[in-house]
């Protein structure tokens, strides 16, 4: 039985969970539509350059999430209070270690190359935020270099 979705928003989520179950190259249309309940019409409606454009869809969503939710905080915030709440958020958004990082999936298959710069700039953005916040927290910056990468990499 196929799903009724109103909204472009409403299909990101449930596509996002199939390329962070199967990976990109193994999510395939067909699994899309069977692991979704959304028919192949529906998911060309919303995305006519099909599974490609689908991952860069997933991958603006993700990283909006973490815009607002990880890096602008640690860039703008007191840094001991954001880089505590960016725990707290990564740890709710990868649901206590029961789902893989989509962006580092990406970076570790086939993919990578297809979106290498948009992977590139999360990454970096990341630790270049953490990095900043453990500075302004009185880390001298070789050390919070080392820790945001070590940080951000696991």
């Amino acid at each position: 039985m196929t799903r009724t979705v109103f909204e472009k928003t409403d299909v990101v989520p449930l596509i996002a969970e199939v390329f962070r179950e199967l990976g990109y190259e193994g999510a395939s249309m067909s699994k899309i539509t069977a692991r979704t309940g959304l028919s192949k019409g529906s998911l060309y409606y919303f995305f006519p350059g099909g599974k490609e454009e689908m991952a860069a869809e997933i991958l603006a969503h993700v990283d909006a999430w973490f815009v607002s939710k990880v890096f602008e905080p640690l860039e703008q915030h007191d840094p001991q209070q954001a880089i505590s709440e960016m725990w707290q958020e990564v740890e709710t958004y990868f649901n206590s270690g029961k789902r893989i990082c989509l962006v580092g999936a990406f970076a570790l298959d086939e993919t990578r190359d297809r979106f290498d710069a948009v992977i590139c700039q999360y990454f970096k953005r990341w630790i270049d935020a953490l990095c900043a916040a453990l500075v302004r927290a009185g880390t001298t910056r070789e050390t919070a270099a080392i820790v945001s990468e070590e940080a951000v990499g696991g």
